[in-house]
């Protein structure tokens, strides 16, 4: 006989049901919780990981810039005194002084082959001072670091100078020395103390002088990890300082999990070090986690559903919120580039920015990537003139009016204030296409200026040839038609320096 299903058995089925099933829901839902915080923790930390590695390698490569465009502008330094044709110690220091003003480079010097260190204001033996001098002969670049009588440290940076003779004595190298509290003004970035960075030796001295979070500060970075982590992966990364490989450690210090990032700096016997705290990706992605465990804990009867609008929801503001982070990052790059590479009295693009554009077009000409192009070297004539018997505010007014002259004709051309009274023009394509009619356009107006006693320019130009090898050469030929250009225009009646 079978039995009968009692209305109190069918009630008690479904109560005995539902409690099985609410414990079922609040068991995944705790597992679904977990596994969600895990794969949150894992996913961020591969976030910062790579956050990290990009900071540490932008940083290096920055150096490594300043490093290859210093030796660069020493090149040229170089290959300008030996144009000058100098006869006496006199005229040495001069033209090192004016090469501060054409190639920024603020502590260039000469050593002849005693060892005698020659600079823009003084001579002084350099063989006990400067560590690239004691091996003898120099046959390549050094990089070294040195400590000017106690103060901040200096990057110094020698490359010989085979050759090259002065008055009939021989040079044998040529440096600058870099404050690291420059290359540190270059590299710094502020986020709220949640990142920071340190340019460190093989040893793992602190160079830079920064500190690196709170606990390793401005220490020795390997005596200050000894204990912290295992010694396995101490020796591990102490080798890799040793050997100049890149790469990463984590450790935690008084409950404070932290993870350092490293990558040598080529060129030199440096390490870029990136160290992160709690970042705001971590923080706000655990936030949201937590509470939507709190809010599963509140809702058992909904949460399956709710879990999963929640994490489509989750997902779309994590989506906007990456999108709006990029967005403002992309917005404050555009910002402060632009600030770093706009002329603040004419608005044109400045020397920095024109040193940028020089070392895309260089690699361009050497892979013959780029067949039009051509350089407008333009100088304001009469400035000394104006500012002697006008004042330095018309001297302004005028530096002004150059430019808006020479934007208005060069609309095709990027225009670059790259001295005082200095313009330079980078012509491609239309702007190649259409120059002749240009230039006889603006010197036709140059000319009528004179009269006028308005805007007179010394304007010369040259165009890439097959034997070029940097944009330089083509500069260098403009400039050359530029001075004969001024000649001809002093004879026309127009002002130039030597007027007073």
């Amino acid at each position: 006989m079978k039995k009968r299903v009692t209305r109190k058995k069918l009630i008690l089925t479904a109560i005995v049901g539902g409690i099985l099933l609410m414990l079922m829901v609040v068991v995944h839902t705790i597992m679904s919780s977990r596994q969600m915080i895990s794969a949150t923790d894992e996913a961020v930390s591969e976030v910062s990981s790579f956050y990290l590695e990009a900071m540490a390698d932008r940083r290096s490569k920055t150096v490594t810039n300043l490093i290859d465009g210093n030796f660069d502008h020493m090149e040229k330094a170089v290959e300008f005194i030996e144009a000058q044709g100098i006869g006496s110690l006199e005229e040495l220091r001069q033209t090192i002084g004016n090469i501060k003003s054409l190639l920024s480079l603020d502590r260039f010097a000469l050593v002849d082959e005693d060892n005698i260190v020659y600079t823009r204001y003084t001579t002084y033996t350099g063989g006990s001072r400067h560590s690239f001098l004691s091996g003898g002969e120099m046959k390549d670049r050094k990089i070294s670091t040195v400590s000017i009588y106690g103060s901040s440290k200096q990057l110094c940076l020698a490359a010989p100078t085979p050759g090259l003779k002065i008055a009939g004595k021989p040079y044998k190298a040529c440096f600058v020395q870099i404050d690291f509290r420059e290359i540190v003004d270059l590299l710094a970035f502020e986020d709220e103390g949640r990142t920071y960075f340190g340019l460190y030796n093989k040893n793992g001295e602190n160079l830079s002088d920064t500190e690196l979070g709170p606990y390793v500060s401005k220490h020795n970075l390997f005596e200050k990890m000894r204990g912290v982590i295992p010694e396995e992966e101490w020796n591990a990364n102490h080798d890799n300082f040793t050997n100049a490989v890149d790469g990463s450690v984590s450790f935690t210090v008084n409950g404070v999990a932290e993870t350092l990032c490293y990558v040598p700096v080529e060129e030199t016997d440096w390490m870029m070090v990136v160290l992160i705290r709690e970042s705001v990706i971590h923080d706000r992605i655990r936030g949201i986690s937590e509470k939507s465990q709190k809010l599963s804990q509140n809702q058992i009867a909904f949460t399956l559903l709710f879990s999963a609008i929640f994490f489509v929801v989750l997902l779309l503001m994590f989506k906007d919120m990456s999108n709006r982070q990029l967005e403002e990052e992309k917005e404050n790059t555009k910002a402060f580039r632009n600030m770093a590479n706009t002329d603040s009295m004419t608005g044109v693009r400045n020397k920095h920015a024109y040193s940028d554009a020089e070392a895309y077009l260089n690699r361009q000409i050497r892979e013959n990537e780029i067949e039009k192009l051509a350089v407008i070297v333009c100088d304001v004539n009469g400035l000394k003139h104006v500012n002697d018997t006008k004042g330095h505010a018309a001297g302004d007014q005028l530096i002004k009016d150059a430019s808006a002259m020479i934007c208005e004709h060069f609309v095709h051309g990027a225009v670059y204030r790259i001295g005082g009274d200095e313009f330079t023009v980078i012509l491609k394509d239309k702007g190649y296409d259409t120059m002749q009619d240009v230039l006889g356009e603006i010197n036709r107006v140059v000319e009528e200026n004179i009269a006028k006693d308005e805007v007179v320019i010394s304007i010369g130009y040259s165009t890439l040839t097959p034997e070029d090898k940097l944009l330089h050469d083509v500069f260098e030929r403009a400039d050359q038609m530029m001075y004969e250009r001024k000649k001809q225009l002093k004879a026309m009646g127009a002002k130039t320096r030597s007027d007073s």
